[in-house]
């Protein structure tokens, strides 16, 4: 299989919900006037906390300095695996799981933390550029390597990128063990044609920026409630949204399509506390500094892809997220918390 290095540099923000009402107007034009604005790649992902917003450098030029805006440090970098136009298995899994033994988990190994970014069209795993020669020193060996610049790709060589380069010896340190939230919502996971987003335009602008929610900015108990999670991806030209069911019938039915299975998903939230950069005290003066907590997706997709089930992730600024197929989420939410009690090795 081939790993793609894209061509985007990418920054991870937070938009806390009390000042939305301070970024509607480049929002607005990121998701509809993208030519105007120039991004190739913008993500939008409401939680019950806050907005996260990944967008690229000329996206994060729309988004001015704010104490309501919370900006980690680091560049980010999407990488995306490509199967050579073949299966890459007889797997029918989708979704995080097909990476989960061959990216993931070596380089949760490596103590490379990263951010995904799963959409209706493909899976992003988003590395620190600064990590980006222990990438490739790690994965080197199970795939070809190429790194798009200006849409041609090229052959990463190893030489390249090894110079005074480490492989890290040390031991994995104990990986912090999160809680699993269940809510009840069931997802939908969804596309649709870029030219018909002026047509749902009122509709996406209500649900992301208008809609009621009573238990807004509160955490989500134990008690299995419905959840505030709406995620909307612009990238390179392809729409993805994920929203629950109650969200999908705003939106007219004929615009919006998913797989032919015309599949349900449930969440299993991660975190009882915000995770990685979310756990730092809000200081909007500066930029977020970097905080390294590896492992958290390895945690959940290995035992999916042990068990072969599929699910998509999208991580945000406090916490994370897997969608894993309706019918599988009480064996699911069982095997992880077993897997979960379960001695390290």
């Amino acid at each position: 299989m081939d790993l793609h290095i894209l061509d985007h540099r990418l920054r991870v923000t937070s938009i806390c919900k009390n000042g939305l009402v301070n970024f509607t107007h480049p929002l607005i034009k990121l998701i509809f006037l993208r030519n105007r604005a120039r991004c190739k790649f913008f993500s939008l992902t409401e939680t019950p906390e806050n907005y996260t917003v990944v967008l690229d450098e000329e996206g994060f030029k729309e988004l001015q300095p704010s104490e309501h805006l919370l900006v980690e440090s680091s560049v980010w970098l999407p990488l995306n695996v490509v199967s050579n136009g073949n299966s890459s298995s007889s797997s029918q899994a989708v979704g995080v799981t097909k990476i989960a033994k061959s990216v993931i988990a070596p380089l949760a190994q490596q103590h490379v933390s990263v951010f995904m970014l799963s959409t209706y069209q493909t899976d992003f795993i988003l590395v620190r550029e600064k990590d980006l020669a222990v990438v490739i020193n790690t994965l080197e060996e199970e795939f070809n390597i190429y790194r798009e610049v200006g849409g041609e790709y090229s052959a990463v060589l190893s030489q390249d990128v090894h110079n005074g380069f480490q492989k890290n010896g040390k031991e994995a340190p104990q990986l912090t063990v999160h809680p699993l939230l269940i809510p009840q919502n069931q997802f939908c996971v969804m596309s649709l044609d870029p030219d018909t987003l002026p047509a749902i335009a009122t509709t996406l602008i209500d649900v992301l920026f208008y809609s009621d929610s009573p238990k807004e900015g509160a955490l989500p108990s134990q008690d299995l409630d419905c959840i505030k999670f709406f995620s909307f991806s612009l990238i390179d030209g392809y729409v993805s949204l994920v929203m629950d069911t109650e969200a999908q019938r705003q939106f007219p039915a004929d615009l919006l399509f998913t797989s032919s299975s015309r599949e349900l998903w449930r969440m299993v939230r991660i975190g009882g506390q915000p995770l990685g950069f979310g756990k730092l005290p809000f200081n909007p003066s500066s930029e977020r500094p970097t905080i390294n907590e590896c492992g958290i997706v390895a945690q959940i997709s290995q035992p999916l892809a042990d068990n072969d089930i599929s699910a998509y992730y999208i991580s945000t600024f406090s916490f994370d997220h897997a969608l894993v197929p309706e019918e599988d989420i009480v064996s699911v939410t069982e095997m992880l918390r077993q897997h979960r009690k379960e001695p390290a090795c």
